[in-house]
């Protein structure tokens, strides 16, 4: 029983509320706005300039708008927990130290845990695609990296290579054909947008308002420039028929638009990285939750304009390209707004990598200064008062991970992270409001017994698919691959090695009345 309850003590709300008031950390310096451009930095990204597109192309047809509506309304039930969470407890960590205040210490420490890993591949496979737009805008100016610098190896390069260094298991792989070897752009990114979190916060922080400015920019540019094109006869059908592909893989009608929703869900979070900087944030009980709520309607807005205009502007069967935004405009001959667009999408996809990074120095600081992973992470820069220290290895390890992995490799296990995330927050606020009716909320979720069960519903049915019966029997839509649930649980089992090896001992609850 004693061990149990080791692993089940938590931190009350209102001892968190006491040490947030107390705690001096971090300079206090960012203001709503900043906190909003967080936000919008994290949501909007690939999604926006590749998903939209490639989506409508391959599921939804025209009503990918519907698509993201969708996955915009399973986002805000999370979103809504997030701005009543953060109003209540303003304390670095987000998801982390919410589950510790309400589902105790083991709970918390595994979100905290695979948030870790989730943020650091996130910003690693943005690094991966943020390198090919910038090798294409390079190439157009006539500028070419060397063979080996260009791109990662190949998943059956490294193969061959692991091979050669711990001996043949199985079949011997081929010695490589191309010359690939280290993506010298990603990881000089990755390392770039660490060393810029290390310096003073305020800095980063107006370096990074300005470039989402620029990636709304171009994104209102893509808006107001392609409704002069849009041909209503392009959005006919609205729903296209269903579909079946060779495979038997079935392809728009009502169950494309569900795919795709389940596709660009992934697109619409990235609002919970604001929240791990809580103790940075000016006036956090009043700015945090505006923050969340702003950063997504902002978000939502922009997605389903954009979805609009695109599938309005050409047939829907164009849009399949990596660049798929910046390639209907050039169907239409407006080459200059095709290069304005790939410029904004380069430059606006490091607010996704600054944004990511952010959230896992923070949580990673977080766990080390609650003693589940050695104080030593948890020593702030007495020069700029930043996590200096889990910023700077966690930008060495995404830098590593994007020059050396392919992003296939590398995406598979994105994205289980946040959606245990969400179920997490989800089960947690409404715990807390059964528990504590009492406790002063600066925002308070509505009609939170349907939406936070509705949270946990959406998140569970992207993680796992939903059952669909098609012409050619049932099927499931959406849901994560099988790789993805095999290395969770991989990196699942070292965390519980970890926690009961380290963390359990060193907690600074350990000791405390239970």
């Amino acid at each position: 029983m004693r061990f149990l309850s080791r692993m089940l003590r938590h931190k009350s709300v209102e001892q968190l509320q006491s040490e947030a008031g107390q705690r001096g950390d971090f300079r206090r310096v960012l203001g709503l706005w900043q906190l909003t451009a967080i936000g919008i930095g994290g949501i909007i990204g690939v999604g926006i300039f590749v998903l939209a597109g490639q989506q409508a192309a391959a599921n939804a047809g025209p009503a990918v708008a519907l698509s993201f509506l969708i996955a915009g309304a399973g986002s805000a039930c999370a979103a809504l927990c997030y701005a009543e969470f953060a109003g209540l407890i303003p304390v670095t960590g987000s998801a982390y130290t919410y589950g510790y205040a309400v589902l105790g210490e083991f709970v918390a420490w595994i979100i905290g845990w695979d948030l870790l890993l989730e943020y650091a591949l996130v910003v690693a496979v943005v690094a991966i695609g943020w390198s090919g737009y910038v090798q294409v805008l390079l190439a157009s100016a006539g500028v070419h990296l060397p063979e080996w610098a260009q791109q990662s190896m190949s998943a059956q390069t490294m193969h061959y290579y692991l091979q050669q260094l711990f001996g043949v298991h199985g079949t011997a792989v081929a010695a490589p054909s191309d010359g690939h070897r280290f993506n010298v752009i990603a990881a000089g990114v990755s390392l770039a947008v660490a060393l810029l979190l290390t310096v003073r916060m305020e800095w980063g922080a107006r370096f990074n308002t300005a470039i989402v400015a620029i990636k709304v920019l171009g994104v209102l540019l893509v808006i107001g420039v392609g409704a002069f094109f849009i041909h209503s006869a392009n959005w006919q059908p609205f729903i296209p028929t269903r579909t079946f592909d060779a495979q038997g893989v079935g392809h728009f009608g009502w169950a494309g638009v569900l795919t795709g929703a389940s596709v660009v869900f992934f697109a619409v979070f990235g609002y919970d990285t604001l929240t791990t900087a809580a103790e940075e944030a000016k006036h956090p009980q009043r700015d945090l939750p505006r923050a969340v709520l702003l950063s997504l309607a902002v978000a939502m807005v922009l997605y389903i304009a954009v979805s609009l205009v695109l599938t309005g502007i050409t047939h829907y069967s164009n849009l399949s390209g990596d660049a798929s935004v910046s390639q209907a405009f050039e169907a239409i001959g407006l080459h200059w707004v095709s290069i304005a667009i790939a410029v904004a999408a380069v430059v606006g996809v490091t607010s996704v990598l600054f944004a990511f990074m952010l959230g896992a120095a923070r949580i990673w600081f977080a766990l080390a200064r609650d003693g589940l992973l050695p104080a030593w992470f948890a020593k702030v820069s007495p020069r700029f008062g930043t996590p200096a220290r889990p910023t700077l290895i966690l930008g060495v390890f995404t830098a590593v991970v994007a020059g050396l992995l392919p992003i296939g490799e590398v995406a598979e296990l994105v994205n289980i992270g946040t959606l245990s995330a969400f179920i997490i927050i989800c089960t947690a606020v409404l715990v807390l409001r059964i528990r504590k009716p009492q406790l002063p909320r600066s925002f308070r979720m509505p009609w939170i017994a349907v939406l936070a069960p509705l949270g946990v519903a959406f998140s569970l049915l992207l993680i796992f698919g939903v059952p669909w019966l098609d012409a050619n029997g049932w099927q499931r839509i959406g849901g994560l691959p099988a790789i993805t649930f095999e290395r969770f649980v991989i990196w699942m089992a070292l965390g519980c090695l970890i926690y009961f090896g380290y963390g359990i001992r060193h907690s600074k609850l350990d000791g405390e009345r239970l």
